[in-house]
């Protein structure tokens, strides 16, 4: 039976522990989205915190985080980012909401 090497055992073990925590830090999905009518806004209207809606209005939007979009609108996700699991090997993290 073959040994392996102390320093093969080791990386090995850094490569593992790596793609843990880079899997359990990475981010959901945010899109900016009217919160009314949950249409897909263009980020600007999130970032400068609204816009011209062209009727005189303004539309302001809000991060969306998570989920997928069908014809302009988002589903399945939640404005609370906290309350979407971003995944990833070895996390934990609760339901969308």
């Amino acid at each position: 039976m073959r040994r392996l090497r102390s320093s093969t055992v080791v990386l090995g073990g850094m490569g593992v522990l790596a793609a843990t925590i880079t899997a359990c830090g990475s981010e959901p999905d945010r899109r900016c989205v009217d919160p009314l009518t949950r249409e897909e806004l263009p980020s600007y209207r999130c970032e400068s915190g609204g816009g011209s809606d062209g009727g005189g209005g303004t539309t302001r939007g809000a991060y969306y985080y998570g989920g997928s979009v069908r014809d302009k609108r988002v589903s399945g996700g939640s404005f609370d980012k906290t309350a979407v699991d971003s995944g990833g090997f070895g996390c934990s993290g609760t339901g969308g909401g």
